[in-house]
């Protein structure tokens, strides 16, 4: 079968066959960019919230003691880690708008799945692919931790420090709560977010359009990122150690909660921060995923 030429619509059967013979003709590179430029506002934007969230994290304390530990390391180290997050993210909106957009329409229009299933798979799918990344939220965890920072002082060095010391295996310490965090919570936002899209009003007004979207995207952001909350502490918890045995995601979530004594409310330690960011950013995001993609498309 000839290659089609931008004139030629392709019937059904030659178009199941066109996708076959060429896997990556579904996936659009716009889609790819908009998620690319999306990430790059948002993480430059939200990320001295996000290491507060972290500390939190990792030590279970106020937000307030959180704010201070980092006022009191000054100026210099507030950014000190965002290359990685900045790398990883830019990256993982792209494949995550992308891989899902280019997953999402021959499930539907080929394969003739129902279509919130397909965009359950393909979140799933998109979240999958985007775990590749998972080194550079490795690299941004001991960046933030203040317990390294005399080991090294930037992302390249501590990439090597990893690399030579602890072997490429170490990069993926706290795989498993990452591929239980990525498929499901990207599948609830593409369902959430299409339905908000569908439901809500369209503007004609281009300031209350983006205001719609901030909130919608808002909204969305802060209920899934409290419904997974307790895996990024897992992930947070196991990334913070450098060597040694590769302990279970099990084992590791009882420790933390029997260490916070058996109280859900501190596991959760961090959640009124956490929803603040999230709010903000995935508001930002999908504000500029929409601008974007109204100036490419």
């Amino acid at each position: 079968m000839s290659k089609p030429t931008p004139d030629e619509p392709l019937k059904a059967s030659d178009e199941r066959i066109y996708l076959v013979q060429n896997p990556f003709a579904a996936f659009d590179s716009r889609e790819f960019a908009c998620g690319w430029g999306a990430a790059f506002v948002n993480i430059t934007c939200t990320y001295p919230i996000h290491k507060i969230i972290f500390r939190q994290m990792l030590h279970g304390v106020k937000a307030s003691s959180a704010f201070e530990e980092l006022r009191h390391e000054g100026i210099s180290f507030l950014y000190r880690g965002m290359f990685p997050p900045l790398a990883q993210k830019t990256l993982s909106l792209s494949l995550m708008f992308g891989v899902y957009e280019g997953t999402r329409k021959p499930l539907v229009e080929q394969l003739h799945v129902n279509p919130y299933a397909a965009k359950v798979w393909a979140g799933i799918i998109a979240g999958t692919v985007e775990t590749g990344l998972m080194p550079f939220e490795r690299i941004q965890t001991l960046l933030a931790d203040s317990a390294y920072h005399s080991n090294f002082k930037n992302t390249p060095q501590a990439f090597k420090y990893v690399l030579m010391g602890y072997g490429f295996r170490e990069l993926y310490r706290g795989l498993l709560p990452i591929l239980f965090r990525n498929g499901p919570s990207n599948s609830m936002f593409f369902v959430l977010r299409e339905e908000a899209n569908t439901r809500l009003p369209h503007r004609d007004n281009p300031v209350y359009q983006s205001i719609q979207e901030f909130i919608a995207g808002a909204l969305i952001g802060s209920f899934i990122s409290t419904i997974f909350y307790p895996l990024n502490v897992v992930k947070v918890y196991m990334q913070s150690t450098i060597g040694g045995p590769f302990v279970n995601f099990v084992p590791v979530f009882v420790h933390i909660y029997r260490e916070r004594g058996c109280k859900w409310r501190n596991v959760y330690k961090g959640i009124s921060i956490n929803c603040t960011r999230a709010f903000f950013s995935w508001g930002i995001m999908n504000t500029a995923y929409e601008q974007i993609k109204k100036i490419i498309y």
